[in-house]
């Protein structure tokens, strides 16, 4: 089906079900001779596997990845490089009740009328955040292939349960290292008692991510229709569960001056003859182009839809209808879906890398 390809010049193509054989994708347009190996996509895939962690699912998916082409001796081929993930834990018996109801907060409704009253009702099928895996496993070789040219990209959960981590107690470096990649050790046992508090409740929590590049050269990114910052929003936004973006101060802007929001520009007091700017209110985009400091991005993440209550809903037929919901769920997205926004700002930002470099506009 249309809409399973990001990317112009890097393009993954992605494939696959919750409940099916597997899921994998194929990258193409990366450049021969970038070093990779299967365990470079697997470290990734193990930060986002399902069954570990407060929040997560009981279901177990070790997500043990193969590279199937474009990699010969260690390194890329300038070939497609495909990729896949087996299931191996499905339970598909679970959602018998639910092939002929609809899921509040699920796509099941959307699919059943895009295609005729055809869909995978097992887990939401290609609606299912299973299908983030074929992300990150291309998002791996995305971030090795900006590693390669000093671009790094940290990400972390600053919010859970509507508990945030304060802006000035952010320590984003060591956030893969701490439960739910909190960006504070502090907040760690704030979020343990809302999960468990949600949990007796029968209920679920959203929260926020917040991604920080830093290295991205100015001048990435294409004036007006294809500006990084639109681009960076349609990746983070193709995420099932994320349901807004914010780019610096972003709905914070609308209550600051000019005066306030503007980021001078100043000589580089480390750096002769360069220049640098006071503040990044901006977050690294003017103009739609990258300003050559830190980008910074932020997610608001739903809570997961999957509830374990009685809801009420319609079947196929319009009448009404009761469904409790069975199977095995994340009970916030939070922190598997962290990985999968690095993934997919990896891929943005090495399309548009990639794009400049053939344009000949790199030093």
């Amino acid at each position: 089906m249309p809409g399973n390809t990001f990317g112009r010049i890097l393009r993954l193509t992605t494939y696959g079900e919750s409940h099916g054989a597997g899921l994998g994708g194929v990258l193409d347009g990366c450049p021969a001779g970038l070093a990779i190996c299967e365990d470079d996509l697997q470290q990734a895939l193990d930060l986002r596997k399902p069954g570990t962690g407060a929040t997560t699912t009981s279901r177990k998916e070790a997500d043990r990845v193969r590279i199937l082409a474009g990699v010969f001796e260690g390194v890329t081929t300038g070939t497609p490089i495909a990729f896949f993930i087996g299931n191996t834990d499905q339970r598909s018996r679970d959602y018998g009740n639910l092939a002929q109801v609809f899921r509040p907060g699920h796509a099941d409704w959307t699919y059943w009328n895009k295609y005729n009253g055809i869909r995978d009702h097992r887990g939401g099928g290609r609606s299912s955040g299973r299908e983030t895996v074929a992300r990150v496993a291309g998002g791996a070789i995305a971030q090795k292939l900006l590693a390669a040219r000093g671009i790094s990209i940290y990400a972390a959960a600053i919010e859970l349960g509507g508990i945030a981590v304060p802006e000035e107690a952010r320590e984003m470096t060591k956030s893969l290292t701490r439960p739910y990649f909190a960006a504070s050790d502090d907040v760690v046992p704030l979020w343990n008692e809302a999960v468990e508090t949600a949990r007796r409740d029968r209920d679920t929590l959203g929260g926020i991510v917040q991604v920080v590049v830093k290295g991205a050269p100015a001048g990435l990114g294409e004036p007006v229709f294809d500006k990084i910052s639109a681009t960076l929003a349609h990746a983070l936004m193709s995420v099932g569960a994320v349901k807004g973006v914010e780019i610096g101060e972003g709905f914070a802007a609308a209550r600051l001056r000019g005066s306030e929001n503007n980021d001078p520009l100043i000589p580089d007091p480390v750096n002769p003859g360069r220049v640098t700017f006071e503040s990044n209110h901006a977050g690294g985009i003017l103009g739609g182009m990258t300003s050559g400091q830190d980008i910074v991005l932020r997610c608001a993440v739903k809570p997961i839809a999957s509830i374990p209550r009685e809801q009420r809903t319609v079947d196929t037929h319009a009448q009404a209808a009761t469904l409790l919901i069975a199977g095995r769920h994340d009970l916030s997205a939070i922190p598997r879906i962290v990985p999968v926004l690095a993934a997919m700002t990896a891929l943005a930002l090495a399309d548009a890398l990639l794009l400049q470099e053939r344009m000949g506009c790199l030093a």
